[in-house]
């Protein structure tokens, strides 16, 4: 272990970075995607982590949780994971509170883990070597040419079997252009690999429940978020009349709102988004309670930010390999995995989560 008995200083970043054109899903559209960036420093040893949310997410880091972890011991991740959740009360957890939470929580672990001269998936106890992934993009916003471009480009050329795109369109109001996707999709790919589809709470149940029985033509095997991850009776009434797995979770900000979504019994995969959940000390408590009630889970996009602890899961399903977060931290970070095959495989030569800024890159993106 390197000398450094506390966390010297908190820093944060807010790098803006535009997609490579412009992007939908069924409810939502955007032409960039931000990064908060937070360097945590101890002695001469730096961890990062960061999540993907707005520029307020660096005022709460810088406000309410910066003043509890400086001057911390580095190595008790557990404590000052406990006394941020606290410094959070009239904040707010949910959303900017839990994301600024979970970008600390993850600079933590990757600096303890730097400070220990270990890889991050090695000092968290992994049970898998590898972490099988899925393509997700296939936007709304895409033509034909260029979906069926991506898709063979994740299946063909890099060895993906499974691979995801948008549908629910307009709100639900496109529904047949959602299937000709789905039958292009389907079509690209080939019967071997496995086809996704995420709706992102656009349809009422009614039409999720007509379009998950046309989706059977299709062996869709993932029907995520057909209805408002909210409505867990919703999901529940879409779960029970379709085959394809009915899939939530992304949007659960502590450990209570999985607890409920689990109870409920109204998904077949349960979905967890570690820049949003409260970090890897979160996403391990919720893994446990999602196999209590015997499901996996699946993580949702920020590719490198998962990879270490979900080796550490052993009711891991997949991980999103999703498009944009992949393209932007290629270009910001050195250190980044390579997707052939499907899975991805942590390197055992590199401390921490084995990723370093590239702070030309940074800088050219950073906004605040």
């Amino acid at each position: 272990m390197t000398g450094a008995d506390v966390v010297d200083s908190v820093d944060t970043a807010v790098h803006t970075v535009p997609t490579d054109g412009v992007e939908a899903d069924g409810t939502f559209a955007w032409d960039a995607t931000t990064l908060v960036l937070v360097r945590l420093r101890a002695g001469d040893t730096v961890g990062i982590g960061w999540t993907y949310g707005a520029a307020a997410c660096a005022a709460v880091v810088r406000d309410q949780l910066a003043p509890v972890v400086q001057g911390s011991n580095p190595l008790d991740v557990a404590g000052s994971w406990s006394r941020m959740v606290r410094a959070l009360r009239n904040v707010g957890r949910p959303g900017i509170g839990g994301m600024a939470l979970s970008a600390v929580d993850l600079a933590m672990w990757d600096l303890k883990a730097r400070l220990l001269e270990l890889p991050l998936h090695r000092l968290l106890g992994a049970v898998h070597d590898q972490v099988p992934i899925y393509g997700s993009g296939g936007f709304t916003t895409y033509d034909g040419a260029r979906l069926r471009e991506q898709l063979t480009g994740w299946v063909h050329e890099q060895g993906i079997p499974r691979v995801k795109i948008k549908i629910g369109e307009t709100w639900g109001t496109r529904v047949d252009r959602d299937l000709d996707r789905v039958r292009l999709a389907r079509a690209a790919i080939g019967a071997a690999s496995e086809l996704y589809v995420d709706a992102n709470g656009g349809y009422t149940v009614g039409q999720a429940v007509r379009v998950g029985h046309q989706l059977q033509e299709h062996d869709v095997h993932w029907f995520e978020e057909p209805v408002s991850s909210d409505d867990l009776d919703g999901l529940g009434q879409v779960r029970r009349q379709t085959m394809a797995d009915v899939t939530a979770g992304e949007y659960g900000f502590d450990l209570a709102y999985f607890a409920r979504m689990c109870a409920a019994h109204p998904i077949d995969c349960l979905q967890v988004d570690v820049t949003r959940c409260g970090g890897i000390t979160e996403l391990l408590r919720v893994a446990a309670v999602a196999a209590s009630h015997g499901l996996d889970i699946s993580g949702h996009c920020a590719p490198h930010m998962h990879v270490a602890a979900l080796t550490s899961v052993p009711n891991l399903r997949h991980l999103e390999w999703f498009h944009d977060h992949v393209r932007i931290e290629g270009m910001l970070f050195d250190g980044t995995l390579d997707p052939s095959g499907g899975r991805l495989r942590p390197d055992d030569d590199r401390f921490g989560h084995g990723l370093s800024p590239r702070e030309d890159r940074l800088q050219e993106f950073r906004v605040a």
